[in-house]
């Protein structure tokens, strides 16, 4: 979504509170990726719509804050931005208290082991512990995947109250990662369900051909869902069957180790 597409969305044209400049920079700063990590000026106006001379000046303001650096030509960020993510995720409870229990999942099953949260039609990766294995997906810390097709997402999303569920089912594009992604609004529909009736979501290879998943929620004392946790694995590695009886249930007993020390 373009700078313009994102002003035009939160009506800023009648909110005096909204603040069209730091959006703009916000859109700047995540024109970056690990697929675009270096970019020079036309394409960081391409990417967010703003003209030359906007993109130039929220870059070199970046740059002068130590939040960016160029060579002249190619703008880059620096570490010093990993301080905006940081001081979200240092507010979490949860940021601590999974982090021991996630390494005791790692060290039980020998797979890696995620936290997520939602994030409109995403999932945002808040707590990683992997392993030495190395899936084609690159996750870490602040990654984003399409929640309509993971298993934490459909955990996540088995938690919303009805009306936001509906939103999202409004808006949501569904799109194949590979053959054996979702294809429908009901496919989808009856998937999530599933996951709410359950209490758990085990994802076989939608996001990425070989890749497994299974996921549960965590929850807050009155039982509403805060994050999804999961276990990540290859099919070559772990059957169905397997997730099922072995790794579901170290999930479910992190996940309510996490919820009671939430709930201290």
């Amino acid at each position: 979504m373009t700078t313009g597409e994102v002003l035009e969305r939160a009506g800023a044209g009648e909110d005096k509170d909204y603040v069209q400049s730091l959006v703009r920079g916000l859109e700047v700063i995540r024109a970056f990726s690990q697929y675009k990590p270096r970019m020079t000026l036309s394409e960081v106006a391409q990417h967010t719509g703003l003209t030359r001379a906007a993109a130039r000046r929220f870059l070199l303001t970046l740059v002068r804050e130590g939040y960016a650096e160029t060579d002249g030509k190619l703008f880059a960020l620096r570490p010093k931005v990993l301080e905006l993510g940081f001081a979200y995720l240092s507010s979490l409870p949860m940021w601590e208290v999974a982090q021991p229990v996630m390494r005791d999942v790692v060290n039980t099953l020998q797979e890696s082991c995620s936290l997520s949260v939602l994030d409109g039609d995403d999932i945002v990766y808040v707590a990683r512990v992997p392993t030495a294995r190395v899936m084609t997906i690159g996750l870490s810390i602040g990654s984003r995947l399409p929640a309509f097709c993971s298993s934490m997402g459909r955990v996540l999303l088995a938690g919303l109250p009805p009306a936001e569920l509906a939103v999202f089912y409004d808006r949501v594009r569904i799109e194949k990662r590979t053959p054996r992604t979702v294809a429908t609004m009901v496919a989808l529909k009856e998937a999530v369900e599933n996951a709410r009736r359950q209490g758990w979501a085990l994802v076989d290879q939608e996001l990425e051909l070989g890749l497994r998943s299974i996921a549960v929620p965590v929850r807050n004392r009155r039982g509403e869902v805060l994050a999804a946790l999961n276990v990540s694995t290859h099919e070559g590695r772990s059957s169905i069957e397997a997730m099922r009886t072995q790794f579901l249930p170290v999930l479910l007993d992190a996940a309510q180790r996490i919820s009671a020390a939430l709930s201290q």
